[in-house]
């Protein structure tokens, strides 16, 4: 998983990559200070893993990773290469989701590219530039299918659907709120549309602002805006972050409850991240490992195996599988065989959130 912070200059991008992957990333008070990509992996947050860690006593326990990638702020022009545009617009292809982070706070000493704060005309101003690189595309795309269904009239569908997505993103609208049949939008998906994939909006606030962010204007309209389009807003301080991340487990534990929070930002960030994209984890275990393993929703069994290993799914049998719940409640394996709650399942098999599986293969 691969999550990419996108959005204006100085609005806070590399101060939140930096609270939420203590990558010690260069910021300052000037915007392009982020020429190259910040990277940095992070482990994904799963309390599965220390339950079973304590029932297999393993030599190693490895959690799911998401990589966290911070771009270059954006300007108006972007999409016609002004600025950092074609090495931005560049980098944002490349992510599975777009972290759209907001500046939501006034300070005087942090200077804005636009002069002032203004979150809906901010978002605004992303998404334009977003839905103008999309055009072009979509122009290509529907030239393409339609020269080409000169031979193959079949190709004419194809072809309108793309100049209907190219008027639709003429209006400023992005591809994610254009209406179409589920066998379009897989049509659309195969297209590199930079307002196709999923968003998540982080509004960086004062810690005032998040205090107080259920009465807070602005954090309020960004909500009603993502609706449009699908998407959901994430409120946050990433200079609150920042001193969490600092902070010992005992007084950061106090602090959180004091905020009315159980996780720090990165843990919330990462699981809806999960959400937005539809994924989930299946876990493996025994005395050499304790593991957790990333797959869309939906997948079933052999592609699963094949994440661990392109052996597993070519030679896949069947899966030995037992629910996490199942598993702790009965303290082992073995205990969880005897009541017949480990099921044998086979190519079919659609997983679950957090089964425990071993997966028998012959190659």
């Amino acid at each position: 998983m691969k999550l990419g912070f996108v959005g204006l200059p100085n609005v806070g991008k590399t101060t939140l990559f930096n609270a939420l992957t203590g990558a010690g990333a260069e910021t300052s008070n000037y915007p392009y200070t982020t020429v190259e990509n910040n990277l940095a992996a992070v482990p994904v947050p799963d309390a599965r893993l220390d339950t079973l860690a304590g029932l297999y006593g393993p030599k190693k326990v490895t959690p799911a990773t998401a990589e966290f990638v911070d771009i270059a702020g954006l300007t108006k022009g972007a999409s016609r290469g002004e600025g950092l545009g074609n090495r931005f617009l560049a980098h944002i292809r490349e992510v599975d989701a777009v972290l759209h982070v907001i500046r939501c706070f006034d300070d005087e000493n942090v200077v804005h590219a636009e002069g002032h704060t203004d979150p809906m005309r901010d978002r605004e101003t992303v998404n334009l530039e977003l839905c103008m690189a999309d055009i072009e595309v979509a122009e290509r795309r529907a030239a393409r299918a339609e020269k080409a269904a000169k031979g193959d009239r079949s190709l004419l569908r194809e072809a309108d659907i793309f100049t209907a997505l190219k008027n639709h993103l003429d209006g400023g609208k992005t591809a994610r709120e254009f209406a179409a049949s589920e066998e379009d939008k897989e049509l659309i998906a195969d297209c590199p549309l930079l307002t196709n994939k999923p968003v998540l909006y982080c509004a960086n606030m004062s810690e005032e602002q998040f205090r107080g962010r259920e009465t807070y204007g602005p954090y309020l309209s960004l909500i009603e805006a993502a609706k449009t389009e699908g998407a959901a807003v994430f409120p946050i301080c990433a200079k609150l972050e920042q001193e969490i991340m600092e902070m010992d487990e005992g007084d950061r534990a106090d602090f959180l409850a004091e905020l009315g929070m159980t996780q720090p930002g990165r843990d919330r960030l990462i699981q809806l991240s999960y959400d937005l994209m539809g994924l989930m984890s299946f876990l493996t275990a025994g005395t050499p490992e304790v593991r957790a393993w990333t797959i869309k929703k939906g997948t079933k069994a052999p592609a699963a195996a094949g994440k661990i290993h392109k052996d597993l799914q070519r030679g896949f049998i069947r899966a030995e599988v037992v629910g996490f719940n199942d598993l702790t409640a009965c303290g082992s394996i073995a205990a969880a065989k005897a009541k017949g709650l480990v099921r044998l399942e086979g190519k079919e098999y659609v997983m679950r959130d957090g089964d425990v599986v071993h997966f028998l293969f012959n190659v």
